[in-house]
């Protein structure tokens, strides 16, 4: 039986017809319902904004003074002759699916997501429709993700030989969402400091109740002497820049799932490579498709041309949408000033 197009994909970005708003667009709209808020699904410019509780103060912080309003998780909002809902990603704290229903046909816009327990995310919630509309950005069989609890033992250890020879670990993550996630994970040693990206980024989830340890910025007059030994987190971009000469010979890592790709570790010329990614792998982009129970499937960044084929060859009926989404690169283009 085909399948309803309850959404339709414009130049502008998803658009829902039946209730007149648009899905993280990146073109600006009249309205807009925002999955999380990094800067490629968040952007400025739409005239009013909706969102998770969770996602509004991050979202604020980024983007101004802007008209947003926000929705529980799970609760039902009628917008036009569309009935539209939230529920948990479990990409960074606040994302969401959205699920749009119109005459009795369900659509689920994933945005980004991943199936790894989080201690800061909501969980990701698998939803039955007709259509689901996913990312792939790895959607190739080489990234399988090991436990998330090895890879915080694996970093908490590389930063306690580090300190025992007096040494600075500087590690490259996302200023929101994968920074606040290894703040979280990784054993308490030592000071933990931080870029002024991701410190201001802190300061938002520490407003919102969100659990943190203490964390000191990194400034032009702060005494690094103070602080040897030190795991110190900055955007990936500042790793090859004059920011990182400040703390002398240190030892350096990235936290990506990008690190399962040797040639990509070695381009990097980092000491460590972690994979850790708030992105679903192949194991997880293949287990929440099967658990939406979805006749159609369009996926949306990453490797489609591959994921679409193979997801064909199982069976769906599965496109590839042209989008302006990012997924997860080692450049974070979210950094928050």
């Amino acid at each position: 039986m085909p399948v309803m197009a309850v959404l339709t994909f414009t130049d502008m970005g998803i658009w829902c017809p039946a209730g007149d708003f648009f899905i993280d667009p990146w073109r600006p709209v009249d309205r807009a319902l925002i999955t999380h808020g990094h800067a490629d699904h968040a952007r400025s410019g739409h005239g009013r904004y909706l969102a998770t509780e969770t996602a509004a103060p991050v979202m604020r912080h980024r983007l101004g003074d802007i008209s947003l309003s926000t929705l529980p998780y799970g609760e039902v909002l009628r917008i036009g002759d569309a009935q539209v809902s939230f529920h948990p990603a479990g990409h960074v704290p606040g994302s969401a699916q959205i699920r749009v229903e119109v005459g009795g046909e369900v659509w689920v816009v994933s945005g980004d997501y991943k199936l790894h327990h989080d201690p800061l995310s909501e969980p990701f919630e698998p939803l039955r429709c007709h259509a689901f509309i996913s990312e792939c950005t790895f959607g190739l069989p080489v990234f399988r993700w090991t436990d998330p609890a090895e890879v915080m033992s694996s970093i908490t250890d590389w930063w306690a030989a580090n300190r025992a020879e007096g040494r600075f670990s500087v590690i490259g993550a996302y200023a929101f969402g994968k920074a606040q996630r290894l703040l979280a994970g990784v054993g308490p040693i030592g000071p933990i400091l931080t870029h002024g990206a991701v410190e201001a980024t802190n300061r938002v989830m520490r407003d919102q109740g969100l659990p943190l340890p203490v964390t000191v910025q990194v400034t032009p007059d702060l005494d690094l002497k103070a602080h040897a030994g030190a795991l110190v987190i900055a955007p990936p971009s500042a790793l090859g820049g004059p920011w990182i000469r400040r703390f002398g010979p240190a030892s350096t890592g990235f936290a990506s799932g990008w690190m399962a790709l040797r040639g990509v570790r070695r381009r990097r010329a980092a000491d460590r490579g972690f994979v850790i990614s708030d992105h679903a792998d192949w194991q997880g982009l293949n287990e929440a498709i099967r658990a939406t129970g979805a006749e159609k499937i369009f996926v949306t960044h990453g490797y489609t041309s591959v994921f679409r084929r193979w997801l064909a060859e199982q069976g769906y009926d599965a496109e590839v949408v042209a989008t302006e989404y990012e997924g997860e690169a080692l450049e974070a283009p979210e950094v928050i000033e």
